[in-house]
């Protein structure tokens, strides 16, 4: 099993600055993308970056030249660094390893975190 936990949200004026965290552990063998989405209240769920072992990253247009993701390939932890925050950028941040392959099993698995909330408000 492989277990993924966010931490790092919180609340923040508009225009601040905020950097959440995401480690996966577990019985892991390689984890080739990670990513985060979000949720704000009475939307769906959206892609907010995802990046791959190879240092290939994606943004939604919303969040590009604001927002950086990164992972520490070692650590299998993937970080968020969220800067010129707007209040709509208010949400549930979620984490996400989707076909990861564990040691104990030979079919691969998607894998959530459990959220963290970030609120940006003046």
């Amino acid at each position: 099993q492989v277990q993924l936990v966010e931490s790092g949200g919180g609340l923040v004026q508009p225009g601040g600055s905020l950097r959440l965290s995401c480690a996966a552990s577990g019985n892991i063998r390689s984890i080739n993308v990670m990513g985060w989405y979000r949720q704000a209240p009475g939307k769906e769920r959206e892609l907010v970056a995802t990046i791959t072992s190879g240092d290939t990253r994606i943004y939604a247009g919303p969040v590009k030249d604001r927002f950086t993701i990164s992972r520490d390939n070692a650590k299998n932890t993937v970080y968020l660094q969220m800067n010129s925050l707007k209040p709509e950028d208010t949400a549930v941040y979620y984490c996400n390893a989707p076909r990861v392959l564990t040691t104990t099993s030979t079919r691969s698995a998607d894998y959530w975190g459990q959220g963290t909330q970030v609120t940006v408000s003046s």
